[in-house]
């Protein structure tokens, strides 16, 4: 089954065609809303997936449409992508010697009828302290540009990483085996799309 990935996102094309996915990229290319505007963090992350679905429809694609949209929180302050070096830093700097979330609102839209399915996956991670020296070979490194918290996990043994409780992909940004299930569940149901 083909899908169309409404984002710009290196990590989760390759995360999507690792795990077998047939993927044509097509970005929603929208100015998003910010998620602590909405009154329920988690309806808000979807309603922006849904948002960038749509968006990648008026566009014309046809098929099954998956949009998400990922973000940080620590300490209750929602990290998206930073702004620039000195954002960057702080947003490390605040999740140096904690436990913090990943969240994903997700959205899987078949164009036909814009029929949705969509949902929220929360992974928690644990990670060590910075040294001030790891900080800055991270920031001169450049990895932290255009990702949610500024941090992309480095696998398969991240050095800052101390636990991950929940599903691994999600921090990449897509929860895979939530995936997976719908999509079975839409198979099942007749409901491919067309």
């Amino acid at each position: 089954m083909r899908l169309i990935l409404a984002s710009q996102s290196p990590d989760r094309l390759e995360l999507l065609r690792t795990a077998g996915y047939d993927v044509l990229v097509m970005p929603a290319d929208l100015a998003e809303p910010d998620p602590a505007s909405f009154s329920d963090f988690d309806a808000g992350l979807m309603h922006i997936a849904i948002m960038k679905a749509r968006a990648v429809r008026a566009r014309g694609a046809e098929g099954l449409i998956l949009a998400a949209d990922t973000v940080g929180v620590v300490a209750g302050e929602i990290f998206g992508k930073p702004r620039d070096r000195a954002d960057a830093r702080r947003m490390l700097s605040a999740m140096s010697n904690t436990v913090h979330e990943v969240c994903t609102g997700w959205c899987l839209m078949r164009t036909r009828d814009q029929l949705h399915w969509t949902g929220c996956e929360h992974t928690s991670i644990a990670m060590r302290a910075w040294t001030d020296d790891e900080l800055q070979w991270y920031l001169d490194g450049g990895e932290w540009q255009g990702k949610s918290g500024a941090y992309g996990l480095q696998l398969p043994h991240d050095p800052f990483v101390t636990r991950i409780d929940g599903s691994l992909s999600n921090v990449i940004g897509i929860p895979l085996e939530r995936l997976a299930t719908v999509l079975r569940e839409i198979e099942q149901a007749g409901g491919v799309p067309g």
